[in-house]
């Protein structure tokens, strides 16, 4: 009896239970193998070892090498070629000992034999523009390859080398035992390319005027990374999947025309020399202003430098930047810039928050571009670490969007007379989010970007979303534009966002674990779909609290530090105690999609008799009726059984049979506590998609009221297509939806809501 009592207690106390469920049976063929969604990763995931310990963290040994740079640069403005000489110091800090060291040539893919094109492969657009046809067949390759003059040792001998396209091999005279340094210099120069019209992640763009803005970067030999997981991470640059680097100091120094204002990766440590007397004092009082941004060089100051040119132009001016541990750099220098600047305040310490822009850029820029910078540098920081360099720069570049430390590149231009819709305005401070964001991710959580794109574009697509939802909210005038809104309008993060990829046709599109190069889709399933299951893990399967607890604790353990995917995985579940295997493997691992539908939705009720099927068993078994009193019968609602006893009447609010067990098998005061339902349902989800994910029911009552509950994903973990649920309620159920604030990006919402309905498209709807 009290094994009854327990039952019918849990019944009555938990408003959902999953019934018993059988998998069907399946003939277990010779080439079987596990396929339950909820197995562990241990065949996906490398073991762990000395060097990443299996919580995700670095292990014991774990070690990365060091380069160190000076530099020399100079700009020819008359030309649009740069000139340099550097020193590198490369530190051994593996255990291994090495043979050669392996450089990165970045330029080398707009080199006029470079592979890039080849591997592209491309169609004659029937509407080509004469701009396009040109460049297609007409025009000869345009030539922006390093060219490589000298490679020294640190006594001025020469060392062998040997160039593959974007790769450069260098022999070492004597192997580099672990621990120790070799110093070497090269000398290089190439012709600087049109960003605007030959496309590229850095370069010039000519202006009406006859002058040129440049965003200059990948513009010196850089050592790529040597590490536990890839040894020489080698790979050729073709144009897309970006970078692998070592952390490092830079000494830079670069000469520009005179009339030039220039800015990039490290402190400006000759400021007084570069800037005029005024200047100076607007920078001091930006460093004091943390709520409007002071302008350091004014639009009519940069239209008057405008006048002259790069023939004209009086002398060269040398800026001296330094930088300690980081893993790039990036610069950039016109006369025709304005510059403004303000402090945000993160943590203990004052980071300049900096916009640099030509004419073109305002009004749009000056109202929102470094706004947009201090709101990521707030929203990164709450979401991972502290920002630990002194400045960011968002810098105007028609077409860009590209990042490097402390610096980076972004569009958004308004019409000629100064108007800009609210794409454009969106469209801006979305991308400075985004690349200011990149600081973080990879430039300091310094991941394989060759790779693995997701890792860095993905996890900061995911905060970037973040941070639009709190601009939004600390800048509520932004909403303010052509269509009112009561929040920042995201693009990508919400689950419902990605449906239109997911839904689609998924035979030729790889998983996000796919190599950058690799990656079909790039948009989609670089940025979008891993930041939407991030946010997905974060508002729907973890709740923020878990999920940001364990995103800063991957993100302090791995900053200034070179992770893995698995490394990310781990620390997630790590810190959470939350098994994600399930949610790895269905959305990072697979091209699976979600899509969940409910099936049958059947009523029952207790009965005062002992039911059919009961009454067939104790005849079966020659059971007396009477040894069945204490159990409590539920009928399904229509059923013959439901017919004889109700005879067309609605079933009884309390049935006899349930008083009577509640005072025979409850104390008072047990009964004191039970809930008293009198409607009782068995409903049906089916899963036609193949990614797991949490059941999320909402149920509307008669009275009007409604109810949200949501199931955990492990509930499918005994059959991967079909689970059935029961709920007991006080109140007659009217109807029930699978998602309705479509958290889990299910594909097809027709077959969500019973009893069926026809249903407003939502995901038209929000797009709309």
């Amino acid at each position: 009896m009290k094994a009854i009592k327990f039952l019918f207690m849990s019944m009555m106390l938990i408003s959902f239970g999953a019934f018993a469920q059988d998998a069907p049976a399946e003939e277990k063929a010779p080439e079987h193998y596990n396929e339950n969604k909820f197995r562990q990763m241990y065949q996906e995931f490398s073991t762990p070892n000395e060097y990443r310990s299996a919580s995700g963290a670095p292990g014991p040994a774990y070690y990365q090498q060091r380069a160190d740079y000076e530099m020399d640069v100079r700009l020819d403005d008359v030309n649009h070629h740069l000139y340099g000489y550097e020193t590198i110091t490369y530190t051994n800090k593996s255990p291994d000992v090495l043979s050669y060291l392996w450089v990165q040539l970045d330029q080398n893919m707009r080199a006029k034999d470079s592979k890039t094109p080849m591997i592209e492969g491309g169609r004659i657009d029937p509407y080509a523009t004469a701009a396009g046809f040109t460049g297609s067949f007409l025009e000869q390759p345009f030539d922006g390859g390093f060219n490589i003059t000298k490679v020294l040792d640190s006594k001025g001998n020469p060392l062998k080398y040997t160039i593959n396209q974007t790769m450069m091999r260098v022999e070492l005279p004597s192997k580099l035992e672990s621990g120790k340094s070799f110093e070497f210099d090269i000398e290089w120069d190439y012709n600087i390319n049109d960003h605007v019209n030959g496309r590229g992640r850095s370069g010039y763009e000519q202006t009406p005027d006859g002058n040129r803005s440049y965003v200059i970067a990948q513009f010196y030999p850089r050592m790529a990374v040597y590490n536990d997981v890839e040894g020489w991470q080698n790979s050729q640059f073709w144009g897309r999947d970006e970078f692998a680097l070592p952390f490092g100091s830079f000494e830079v120094n670069i000469t520009v025309p005179s009339d030039h204002w220039l800015d990039g990766t490290g402190k400006l440590t000759n400021r007084k020399d570069v800037y005029t007397k005024e200047e100076m004092n607007r920078y001091e009082r930006a460093t004091k202003s943390y709520d409007k941004p002071v302008i350091i060089r004014t639009q009519a100051e940069a239209e008057k430098m405008a006048q002259g040119s790069a023939e004209t132009a009086q002398g060269t001016k040398t800026w001296k930047l330094e930088a300690d541990f980081v893993r790039d750099f990036g610069w950039t220098s016109s006369r025709r810039y304005i510059a403004d600047a303000m402090a945000v305040k993160v943590g203990k310490s004052d980071v300049m928050a900096v916009s640099i822009y030509p004419p073109e850029g305002n009004p749009l820029w000056e109202q929102w571009s470094t706004y947009a910078v201090a709101q990521t540098l707030e929203s990164y920081s709450r979401m991972t670490f502290d920002y630990p360099y002194h400045k960011a720069i968002s810098v105007h570049a028609k077409n860009q969007g590209m990042e490097y430390p402390m610096i980076c590149w972004n569009y958004g231009r308004p019409e000629e007379d100064g108007s800009y819709s609210d794409r454009v305005k969106y469209g801006m401070i979305s991308v400075i989010i985004h690349e200011v964001g990149h600081n973080y991710f990879p430039m300091i959580v310094n991941s394989d970007e060759r790779q693995w794109t997701w890792m860095d574009e993905g996890l900061n697509t995911f905060v970037q979303y973040v941070a639009e939802q709190d601009f939004g909210e600390n800048y509520p005038e932004a909403l303010k534009g052509d269509t009112d809104l009561d929040a920042y309008p995201s693009r990508r993060g919400p689950a419902a966002a990605i449906v239109p990829y997911m839904g689609g046709d998924q035979r030729y599109i790889a998983p996000i674990m796919t190599k950058g190069l690799n990656t079909y889709q790039f948009g989609s399933n670089a940025y979008a779909k891993p930041a939407t299951g991030l946010n997905i893990l974060r508002e729907t399967i973890m709740g923020r609290e878990l999920f940001d607890y364990s995103f800063r604790e991957y993100s302090n353990r791995w900053m200034f530090k070179h992770p893995t995917p698995e490394d990310f995985f781990r620390t997630m579940e790590d810190a959470s105690a939350v098994d994600l295997d399930w949610f790895w493997r269905g959305w990072f691992y697979s091209t699976q999609y979600t899509d969940m539908a409910i099936g049958d939705v059947e009523q029952f009720y207790v009965s005062n008799e002992v039911n059919a099927e009961m009454k067939e068993l104790a005849a079966e078994r020659n059971i007396p009726l009477e040894r069945f009193k204490g159990l409590v019968f539920m009928v399904k609602k229509d059923s013959e059984d439901y017919k004889a006893e109700m005879d067309g009447q609605d079933p009884k609010e309390d049935a006899v049979a349930l008083k009577e067990y509640l005072m025979d098998n409850f104390t008072p005061e047990e009964r004191a506590q039970l809930k008293n339902p009198k409607y009782f349902y068995q409903i049906t989800v089916d899963k036609p998609g193949g990614l797991v994910m949490p059941i999320i029911l909402e149920y509307t009552y008669a009275d009007g009221t409604t109810e949200k509950v949501t199931h955990p994903a492990e509930i499918w973990r005994y059959n991967d297509k079909q689970v059935t649920l029961s709920k007991g309620s006080t109140k007659e159920i009217t109807k029930i939806a699978i998602d309705p604030d479509l958290e889990t990006a299910d594909i097809d919402v027709s077959n969500n809501v019973w009893p069926q309905e026809a249903t407003v498209d939502k995901f038209e709807e929000m797009k709309n």
